[in-house]
C-alpha cells in the first residue's frame, strides 16, 4: 500500500490546475506566457487575481490529499505520508501527463507542509508572507517558507511530537525547492527578479 499511495500520490500532483484553467478560460497553455511557470504566481501575472487563488487553492489541496492518502493507505505511517506529499510535489515538477514540464511546487509544498507540520509551517508562513509584502519577492519568500520550516523542525520536532523522519523529508523537499528556484536565487542576488504585481500578458 505504500508504494500504491506513492504512486497515486505523484498522479495526483501532475495535475496542472494553471494549465487546466488557463486552457478552460482563457485558450493559453501558461507555460508558454508571462515566466513560463506553472503556478499561480504566473497565472496572477498572465490571468490575473481569480484564476491565481484557484490555483494556490487547488495546487495546495493537491500537497494535503497526498499526505493523508499515504496516511490513509498504510493506517498512518509517517513515512508514507511524507513520502506521499514529496511525490505530489515531484509530480507537480514533473507531470507526466503535460510531457513533464511543470511549476516550482511552492503551492503543493504548503500543502504537504501544512499536513505534516502545521504548527511550524503556519509560523514560518506567517513570516515568509511579511517578507512578500515588504519586499514584493515572491520566490524570496517562498524560500523562506519551505527552508524556515525545515530548520524550524530540525529544532523543535521533539517539543511538538513530530517524528523524526519528517526531517530527513523536509531536507528533501527544501533541496528540491531551492534547485527549482536556483534562476530566482541568482535574480535575486543579481537585483533583477520580478516583483509581485509587475504583470506580465499573455502574448
Amino acid at each position: 500500500m505504500f508504494i500504491l499511495a506513492v504512486f497515486i500520490s505523484y498522479l495526483l500532483g501532475a495535475i496542472s490546475f494553471s494549465y487546466v484553467i488557463g486552457k478552460q478560460f482563457k485558450k493559453l497553455d501558461i507555460r508558454d506566457h508571462g515566466s513560463g511557470n506553472a503556478g499561480a504566481t504566473n497565472t496572477l501575472r498572465v490571468m490575473g487575481v481569480l484564476p491565481a487563488i484557484a490555483v494556490l487553492i487547488l495546487d495546495c489541496a493537491k500537497g494535503v490529499v497526498a499526505v493523508f492518502l499515504g496516511w490513509y493507505l498504510t493506517g498512518g505511517d509517517p513515512i508514507a505520508g511524507a513520502a506521499s506529499g514529496l511525490a505530489s510535489i515531484i509530480g507537480h515538477n514533473w507531470p507526466v501527463y503535460y510531457g513533464f514540464r511543470g511549476g516550482k511546487g511552492v503551492a503543493t509544498t504548503i500543502g504537504v507542509l501544512a499536513s505534516l507540520v502545521f504548527t511550524l509551517a503556519v509560523t514560518t508562513g506567517i513570516i515568509a508572507i511579511i517578507s512578500i509584502v515588504i519586499t514584493r519577492f515572491v520566490s524570496l519568500g517562498s524560500l523562506i517558507f519551505v527552508v524556515g520550516t525545515t530548520l524550524s523542525t530540525a529544532i523543535f520536532y521533539q517539543q511538538l511530537d513530530y517524528p523524526f523522519v519528517y526531517v530527513y523529508f523536509l531536507i528533501m523537499i527544501s533541496l528540491l525547492s531551492i534547485w527549482r528556484h536556483r534562476t530566482n536565487v541568482k535574480r535575486l542576488l543579481n537585483g533583477t527578479e520580478s516583483k509581485i504585481g509587475e504583470k506580465i500578458t499573455a502574448n
